[in-house]
Order: C-alpha cells, then structure tokens, then sequence
C-alpha cells in the first residue's frame, strides 16, 4: 500500500519554539527523505513551521524538487490585509495544495472568534483551498465553519487533542475528543491522526490509546481519517508510528488501512501521485 505521512516539518532556521521538537537548528527535506525511506513512507505533507520566518520557502522549494514524494500545507499572516492576494494564486506555487494555521499565540488565538479570519472561509471555499487547523479549543468555530461553507474543506490536527505535547496524557490527552467527534455530522470536516504516540505514557504500541482511533474511525470513516507523524517530536521510530496502524490495529480492513495510511489524504487534498 502507498503510505503518505498527513503531517511532517522541514526548516532551516531553529532551533524550534516547541521543545517537543528536535531541538535542531535545521531539519532537512535530505533528512527527512533519508529517513522516510528506512521507514518504507512513499510522499509526505510539508507543513512549513511557524518558528522558521522562511518556512513556506524552504518547503517550495523541498517540493519543487521532489513533486512525486512532497507537498505542502502552507500559511501566511491572517491579520495583514496584503494576505487577502494571495489566496486566488496561492496553488500556482509549486506542491502547495493548501493552508495550515497553528494560531498558538495568545493574540493569535483571539483571532477564531473576534473576526480576523472570517475573510478566509469564503476565500477558500472559493479557491478550492482545503484548510488544516489546529483548533483543539475551537472546535466549535469549526463546525460553524464547516456548516456555512460546505464546499470548504476542513482538517483537524492531532486528534483535536488540547495544547502542546506533553501537556497531557492518555485519558486527559483525548479529553476534547467527544467534542470532535460532533463533527463528524460535517462530510467538509476531516481529522488528522497525527501525533498519537506522543500522547500516551505506554511504551510501543501504546496500546491505550488505540480505543480513541477506534472512535475516531467509527464517526469518521476511513475516508477521513489521516494517517501521520508529527515525526520530529514521536518518542518511537517512524517506523513503529507505520506499524502502529498497519499491524497493531486488527480491526481495520486491507481497504481502511489503503485509506488512512494514504489514499484517503490525497484525494481530500486532491493531489495527483502517479499509482
């Protein structure tokens, strides 16, 4: 099966603002190729951080040169009024498929509910532009979003889990989950497993929290489930975050596992990899 990682980092200028991340000054598309190579991932989804001020060049031009196994999740500054040009043409740039928003700042975070981004949803829906989010305390923004905008599709990072890694665990990690899954009523509402073992205090598989994919896949099917990393924080191989979901997780089908390890996150992204 073709395994595309739904959420993976490059950047050139660090060392990271989240110490969960390798705390490195770069981490290379050649690295990160080299590595997904050992762990048998075929294309991967570059999602420029926010700590790196050159990351959506950096990305281009990983993707320019690499188009059959790279693309790219961009952003840009949603408070600046320049930024509304750039949504009509934002897919002309090489491997951009569309946007992701972090938003972790405190006055980034007023930005989902005092009107800063309302301009975007439109924007996107009308430019085909999927947009990915880290939203974990605004779910309900999403799915206000997801019900005016039906032609806009709509990605939640991490399992919707709240804050950073290392700021809960096991049960208390996935405590926002019911409020995700409410969204699954959205056919426009997709979720990114990404992350996973950085959320359980067990060693490989990590076994307790294989019953919160299981709920995951029930409400939102193998079609919008996205399997990913997050690799420069796991605390296990990339490998393992692989076998984690293709061996460790009986209940999924040959077909659900093709979906969510990579066929599902391509067509919601539309990006066209030879077979």
């Amino acid at each position: 099966m073709r395994i595309v990682d739904a959420q993976v980092h490059i950047w050139a200028s660090g060392p990271p603002t989240n110490p969960a991340h390798r705390q490195v000054q770069s981490f290379s598309k050649d690295e990160l190729l080299r590595d997904m190579d050992v762990a048998g991932v075929d294309a991967a989804v570059l999602h420029p951080p926010g700590w790196d001020p050159n990351g959506n060049a950096v990305a281009i031009d990983a993707a320019r040169q690499h188009p059959d196994r790279l693309a790219i999740l961009g952003h840009f500054p949603l408070n600046r009024p320049e930024s509304r040009g750039l949504v009509e043409r934002w897919k002309e740039q090489p491997g951009m498929l569309g946007l992701r928003f972090a938003l972790l700042q405190p006055e980034q975070r007023a930005w989902w509910t005092d009107g800063t981004m309302d301009w975007l949803w439109p924007a996107a829906e009308l430019a085909g532009l999927p947009v990915a989010l880290l939203a974990a305390d605004f779910l309900f923004v999403v799915g206000q979003v997801a019900e005016r905008h039906p032609g806009l599709k709509l990605l939640v990072d991490h399992y919707g889990i709240r804050g950073r890694a290392g700021s809960g665990l096991d049960d208390a990690a996935f405590e926002n989950l019911p409020r995700l899954l409410e969204l699954a009523k959205y056919p426009n509402v997709a979720v990114k497993a990404t992350g996973g073992p950085s959320y359980s205090s067990q060693p490989y598989p990590f076994r307790n929290i294989h019953p919160y994919i299981r709920q995951l896949y029930d409400a939102f099917g193998p079609e919008r489930v996205f399997w990913g990393t997050d690799i420069t924080r796991m605390p296990c191989s990339w490998r393992e975050c692989v076998t984690m979901f293709t061996e460790e997780l009986p209940w999924l089908s040959g077909k659900d596992k093709e979906l969510i390890m990579g066929e599902a996150v391509l067509r919601w992204l539309n990006w066209q990899l030879p077979p």
